[in-house]
């Protein structure tokens, strides 16, 4: 989830010029009849952001797709970048006939189109007995992770390529060590400080990859909900913020830098253990090889968090347009196209039917089958309120700029009270 300030204005911007039009040109969400069968060509255009094996599998899906609806053709688009995918999204709402039919993206992407009347409302599809499943209960679809899709109370997303956070850890190195998988943060504190000391200060026990995850699940243990009333400087912020921060000032505990990612130093064993999200094992795999045999583990914390985009629908597309793109929507969750998708890319399932099939269990292409269930038993999804991302992002930042004074071995409590103006800026912009 990074999110800058320019794509933060950018939909700002994109706020200003569809408020002005929104209410002279209504959706017809609400009226248009949902067709049922598609019986002339239809192009179904896809905005997305996958890339190497991920648009690989994807392409591969919507070509059996075509054949089995030869009137309907998935145009897929990619837009590089999830931030580009994101600033395209935002700057072509102020030109809807140049939207795509659907798209991936963030729920706090769309606040703007939410409110400007942009995108379609997917549950009179869901409970379509013709083309969708009759109910949302019998969609299948995870509960919380078709909550996470929601904007203001409303489904407008489906959840598709989702991830969520897990603990990989390098078997080889805890064995030499003799430190056992942290189950909570405390465990993931001593065992990272035994390794870095027994290891002579050659290895970093521990490490997360986002910052702004790492916080925002720490404040929720806590009781706080990421909204506009978090206090940066409060004391239970502060514990969170001091527990990373003495880490790194004691050598125990690294963040990812410039590099975005901790998967390097992890597949070079500079670094034992760190929480990333499960779409990165298949990076780790690749980068592990041979050299050591790495695990993975639930996130050593009460809550997790839903990572990855879902797909939105725009409501500028034609009635057959919406009906074979929500077509092709539930043609890639079937259990067959769920389970090539989690071999082939390393997102999870989003089908309880495909989370607890003895297929997936068995799976040998990901370690991630044994854990997923205990490590989504409470998963927790960002508010989707004005300004979240901006503030989601500023956070991030913030806590860089704090981290950085621990490494010196700098006093940082003038960078906790520095965030918290800026922070507050980013709610308010």
């Amino acid at each position: 989830m990074k999110f800058t300030k320019k794509l933060a204005t950018l939909a700002v911007t994109a706020l200003a010029v569809v408020s002005l039009t929104a209410c002279s040109n209504k959706s017809s969400n609400s009226s248009a009849k949902i067709p049922t069968k598609i019986s002339k060509k239809t192009t179904v255009v896809f905005w997305h952001g996958m890339v190497g094996g991920q648009e690989k599998a994807l392409k591969s899906m919507a070509k059996e797709f075509e054949a089995k609806n030869p009137k309907i053709h998935i145009k897929l688009e990619n837009q590089g970048k999830y931030s580009d995918l994101q600033a395209k999204i935002n700057s072509t709402l102020q030109s809807p006939k140049n939207l795509p039919t659907i798209s991936h993206a963030y729920p706090g992407w769309l606040l703007v189109a939410a409110q400007a009347k942009k995108l379609v409302d997917m549950k009179p599809y869901i409970t379509n007995s013709k083309i969708g499943w009759g109910s949302v209960t019998k969609s299948d679809i995870r509960a919380d992770l078709l909550k996470g899709a929601q904007i203001k109370g409303v489904q407008y997303g489906i959840p598709f390529n989702k991830s969520i956070e897990v603990l990989l850890y390098n078997k080889d190195l805890l064995k030499k060590y003799g430190v056992k998988v942290p189950k909570n943060m405390a465990e993931l504190k001593k065992a990272a400080k035994v390794i870095y000391k027994k290891s002579d200060h050659k290895v970093v026990g521990a490490g997360f990859d986002s910052l702004s995850n790492y916080y925002a699940l720490g404040m929720k243990e806590k009781g706080h909900d990421f909204n506009n009333k978090i206090d940066f400087t409060s004391s239970d912020s502060k514990s969170i913020i001091d527990f990373y921060a003495n880490g790194i000032k004691d050598g125990y505990f690294q963040t990812a830098g410039s590099a975005g990612y901790l998967s390097g130093d992890f597949s070079n064993q500079k670094l034992a253990m760190y929480v990333g999200s499960s779409a990165g094992e298949c990076f780790v795999k690749m980068g592990v090889g041979k050299k050591f045999e790495y695990g993975v583990a639930p996130r050593p914390s009460e809550y997790n968090i839903a990572q990855g985009t879902d797909i939105y629908m725009f409501d500028s597309a034609s009635a057959d347009q919406k009906a074979a793109a929500f077509m092709f929507i539930k043609f890639l969750l079937t259990k067959e196209n769920q389970l090539a998708w989690a071999d082939k890319t390393g997102y999870i399932p989003v089908t309880n039917t495909v989370i607890s099939s003895e297929a997936y269990k068995e799976s040998k292409k990901t370690k991630m089958p044994p854990i997923l269930t205990k490590a989504m038993a409470n998963l927790y999804s960002v508010p989707v309120v004005k300004n979240s991302n901006a503030a989601y992002a500023a956070v991030n930042t913030e806590l860089q700029a704090v981290f950085a004074q621990a490494k010196k071995h700098k006093d940082w409590s003038e960078n906790i009270k520095k965030g918290q103006h800026k922070i507050d800026s980013a709610w308010k912009q």
